[in-house]
């Protein structure tokens, strides 16, 4: 579904496969640009460790995700349900997951192909850099994306 013609969500979904580092980053992107506007969550297809340089890199923006904590799909709906107006899926794992589920849940899917930083190489400040784009990325992308939601804080 293009952006353009999708109706605006109450609740999002940022989706990718370990829920570690592009979904939790994506998370706290959205929900400091609007803090009153949408509930907003993130999983993973599997389960991971959130990633120090996600933390590293969000904590540039001033955003705190150190107490994140990675969480799949079946955990997320066995303690709230996957009651999302959006999922936006950020791996094509994440996106197959995600499809399989709207075939019982009434959301929308958009699929935003984001770069996976860990496979950066290099050193400590080449890695920070893949991080940092990703963030940019997704920052843009949601600014876009959800312009017409509310006034953007942040």
């Amino acid at each position: 579904m293009a952006a353009h013609g999708a109706r605006n969500p109450q609740s999002v979904l940022f989706a990718c496969g370990l829920n570690s580092v592009r979904s939790p980053m994506a998370e706290s992107l959205l929900r400091r640009m609007f803090p009153q506007a949408l509930y907003v969550r993130s999983a993973g297809v599997r389960k991971g460790e959130l990633d120090p340089f996600a933390v590293a890199v969000m904590a540039e923006l001033g955003q705190d995700i150190s107490g994140h904590k990675p969480t799949t799909f079946e955990e997320l709906e066995d303690w709230e349900g996957l009651n999302f107006d959006l999922i936006i899926t950020l791996s094509p794992e994440a996106h197959h997951k995600a499809l399989e589920l709207t075939r019982t849940l009434a959301a929308d899917v958009e699929y935003w192909p984001t770069q996976d930083p860990t496979t950066a190489e290099g050193n400590r400040e080449q890695k920070m850099a893949a991080y940092r784009e990703v963030c940019d990325q997704l920052s843009m992308r949601i600014r876009r994306r959800f312009a017409k939601t509310g006034a953007a804080s942040g």
